[in-house]
């Protein structure tokens, strides 16, 4: 594969004489309002290549992500919507920080230390995503922006301890920076007064063709290294274990388009997630540093985007709940297919499965997590 072709005239420049006009740049605005009255702000992330980051305070929100093709055309391909008022009366994940457990947790229910905890149950018998009221749906604080070589923005949240069941206050939070080499690194971090768990990740679904575009996401060509995948049950919750990728429709090693077995009805794990719901078992583990997750291509923009994670596991969601009553950006109706979430994390109901990476955090010991979305061409 070659060496992306992003902006190369514009990065060029960037090298020559280190202009400090060429700068990337991190600039504040008013976002809208929220129900009752509550200003959301957001921050926008530039660089000189044509990458543009647009974050909301409400739920730490990736909202839009600008990127050129090998063309040189821009384009959104985060999906999303329109205003702060519109992610508060339809909450649909996009784009959103989630905590403090991301994904899954069995009976919305964990043991600690031999203490239970009972968390609120949003998604049929279990919870998810932090429950009902999660990191996605609270006010964060901007604590400081900066332009120069690397922009950035650093939100924070106090959760207190008890919010939504869990155990200890927390004070989290997320850094996004975008640097001239096309690279936007979300880094979340998190500290606590109790034992606890905790489990971020950001909830972006990517169409590298673009939001709303006619073909969706699914023609895309997706590579995770992962040998092995955790089967599900039918509430989606884990079995456990872990199950080998090779012969399945879960074998992505090396790289296969999102629409060849996305409604492969012979395999009972794809029937049971209404296609690709599942979390990968990274065959890198859990590191100090990101390494590649996922690689995802689109063949008609030539855009890429590689995955980075410090995190043991990546859950692969193909949109299977988007039925066209979605209302996201700029008028469109979101449909299964629409964008994929490539969300690093820790395993699914990891609380209650002693055999998968514990989401254990521990006062003194913070929490931190470091992805990457590395964006480029393929031509």
């Amino acid at each position: 594969m070659r060496s992306s072709k992003l902006c190369a005239s514009a990065l060029a420049g960037a090298l020559v004489a280190g202009s400090p006009a060429l700068a990337a740049t991190a600039e504040r605005s008013n976002a809208g309002l929220l129900a009752d009255g509550t200003t959301i702000e957001a921050v926008t992330l530039t660089n000189a290549g044509g990458i543009s980051a647009r974050i909301l305070t409400y739920g730490a929100t990736l909202q839009s992500l600008f990127a050129p093709d090998a063309t040189g055309k821009i384009a959104d391909i985060v999906l999303g919507q329109d205003t702060p008022a519109d992610y508060e009366r339809h909450p649909n994940y996009y784009g959103v920080t989630v905590g403090r457990y991301a994904n899954r947790i069995a009976g919305g229910h964990f043991t600690l230390d031999g203490v239970g905890y009972q968390l609120p149950l949003n998604n049929g018998a279990n919870s998810l995503h932090g429950g009902t009221a999660g990191f996605d749906k609270r006010v964060w604080l901007v604590r400081s922006i900066s332009s120069g070589p690397v922009a950035s923005v650093v939100l924070s949240l106090h959760s207190p301890d008890g919010d939504q069941g869990y155990p200890g206050a927390v004070d989290a939070t997320v850094t996004y920076s975008l640097d001239e080499g096309g690279s936007l690194t979300i880094v979340f971090g998190a500290a606590t007064t109790k034992p606890t768990i905790i489990n971020m990740t950001n909830h972006a679904l990517f169409n590298l063709a673009g939001d709303g575009s006619v073909d969706g996401a699914m023609a895309q060509k997706l590579t995770i290294p992962a040998a092995a995948y955790t089967p599900v049950d039918a509430t989606l919750i884990p079995t456990g274990e872990l199950r080998p990728v090779s012969g399945t429709a879960f074998d992505f090693r090396n790289g296969r388009v999102l629409a060849e077995a996305l409604r492969n009805g012979h395999d009972e794990q794809i029937r049971i997630g209404r296609g690709y719901d599942h979390n990968f078992a990274l065959d890198k583990g859990l590191t100090a540093t990101p390494q590649l997750a996922a690689r995802l291509e689109d063949p008609a923009s030539g855009r890429m985007l590689e995955v980075l994670t410090t995190e043991p596991g990546l859950q692969l969601y193909t949109g299977n709940f988007l039925d066209g009553t979605s209302l996201g950006k700029n008028g469109h109706l979101y449909r299964m297919g629409d964008g994929i979430a490539l969300e690093p994390q820790k395993f699914p109901d990891a609380p209650n499965q002693p055999g998968f990476v514990s989401a254990r955090v521990d006062p003194g010991k913070p929490y931190r997590h470091v992805m990457v979305l590395r964006l480029t061409t393929t031509r």
